[in-house]
């Protein structure tokens, strides 16, 4: 099963179904300067990310991830044109949780904000910080259960985003964007660590 939710950050698309995130530059802008469109900053941007550019997977524990949504099954990987991510499939399928960091978005959270602006979201909502880092929940349809699009500014051209899909079963699966946010504080403390 090979799980693609960083695909869709070039085509702007959300599959709400398939639990694909979005994130695309925002049109020609009239300046380059980052943050912009009503993004937060990035206050302590974590400059080393090359180790899970390059393994995704590596940015959180397949245990942490069983902490938090239950039994893992496997992990895929995806390569994608805007980076890689990792798929975690549970046992109490067909839930998931899939994670990366979008390098080929290099407008980080000011892509979203962006096309929020130009009302391509039907749900966009900055929440509280996590772990110090700004972050925001979207969609371009209304929210499905067990669905979530959660994305972190790791820098301001930079974002981590997660992407849980949980049927009934799973231990999370009335708090999707709770499971996201918990797997975005253990890659963050991951990243910082590393």
């Amino acid at each position: 099963m090979a799980i693609a939710a960083i695909t869709v950050f070039a085509s702007g698309c959300s599959d709400q179904k398939s639990g694909d995130p979005t994130a695309v530059p925002s049109p020609t802008a009239a300046s380059t300067q980052l943050p912009r469109d009503g993004a937060p900053a990035v206050a302590q941007p974590i400059k080393n990310t090359a180790g899970v550019e390059t393994d995704p997977c590596s940015a959180v524990a397949t245990a942490q991830i069983e902490q938090l949504g239950g039994k893992v099954k496997r992990t895929v990987v995806d390569d994608v044109s805007l980076g890689k991510n990792c798929g975690w499939i549970f046992e109490e399928g067909p839930s998931n949780v899939n994670a990366g960091l979008v390098v080929g978005n290099k407008e980080g959270l000011s892509s979203l904000y962006a096309k929020k602006a130009h009302g391509e979201f039907v749900n966009f909502k900055p929440i509280d910080s996590i772990n110090g880092y700004p972050a925001v929940i979207y969609g371009t349809t209304e929210g499905h259960e067990g669905l979530c699009n959660l994305a972190v500014g790791i820098r301001d051209d930079l974002v981590y985003t997660i992407v849980p899909q949980l049927y009934t079963g799973n231990p999370m699966f009335a708090d999707p964007c709770g499971l996201a946010t918990k797997v975005a504080e253990a890659a963050i403390k991951n990243f910082k660590g590393a």
